[in-house]
């Protein structure tokens, strides 16, 4: 055997053992991945039919009238339900079947949270009915469940009001109103006349009266900060807003003696 030929049967077999040992290696690794593998999904299949991936925690935002534990019982969701299974559009969907509620919108925060995001419809009036107030939505709809016993302060109380067309014409003019118009107005009693059958008697927080017609409502009360400024807060009396604008001191009012002041 030549020096050429001895050379490389020396080499092959230095080499021989580190092929092993790269190949043990690879094997190695091989089997590390594939236990891991397995150890990961058996974990996950512990972990997606264990509690653990029900959700934890609920939150509700945005309600002011409609209580958070009724907005969770809509939703359908409890501490049962799987994290991952959540539909958002059918709670969603669940949830804006409340005439209350506008809009409704979920999400989905990290660790198993799920907080509901809610938009109710404005309440615009309470109607007075033997002792009873019946709140008005925006969107006209009369709410016969759950009617508080005293009206709250967030809408105008509607008294004397008894036929429903009558309502849902106010109830289109209070929607146009924003809302710190709405909130300055105390009650609106409808009070017809012979020879007006949509007269309205307002009375404001701010003491004064409004003497106005349904039909042309919003449009006119848009104008009420702008009268009011002109005025003496001391005096008070009748903004009268039919047809045109003039205001009408209390005394001057039971007198009768045709004293106005022209508000334009």
């Amino acid at each position: 055997m030549s020096e050429l030929e001895k050379e490389k049967v020396v080499v092959l077999e230095e080499r021989v053992p580190k092929l092993k040992q790269r190949r043990r290696q690879k094997v190695n690794r091989r089997l590390t991945a594939y236990i891991a593998f397995f150890f990961m999904l058996i974990l996950s299949i512990i972990y997606f039919q264990s509690p653990l991936s029900n959700i934890q925690h609920i939150e509700v935002k945005g309600n002011q009238h409609v209580s958070a534990g009724r907005i969770i019982e809509l939703s359908g969701l409890t501490n049962r339900t799987s994290f991952w299974k959540v539909k958002a559009e059918q709670v969603e969907r669940a949830i804006e079947s409340h005439p209350e509620i506008k809009q409704a919108k979920l999400k989905k925060q990290f660790l198993n949270t799920i907080v509901l995001y809610v938009k109710e419809r404005r309440r615009i009036a309470y109607i007075e009915h033997k002792q009873t107030f019946f709140p008005l939505l925006e969107n006209g709809q009369i709410l016969t469940e759950n009617k508080p016993k005293t009206a709250l302060s967030d809408a105008p109380i509607l008294v004397n009001w008894k036929k429903g067309e009558d309502i849902q014409e106010m109830a289109g003019q209070l929607a146009q109103l924003p809302p710190y118009i709405l909130n300055a107005i105390s009650e609106i009693h409808y009070a017809p006349t012979k020879y007006d059958r949509y007269h309205i008697t307002v009375y404001m927080n701010d003491g004064f009266e409004v003497s106005a017609n349904v039909q042309n409502f919003a449009e006119k009360m848009l104008l009420y900060p702008a009268i009011v400024k002109q005025l003496n807060p001391n005096v008070k009396g009748v903004i009268h807003l039919e047809v045109s604008n003039y205001f009408k001191a209390y005394d001057e009012e039971k007198k009768g003696d045709g004293n106005e002041k022209n508000t334009r």
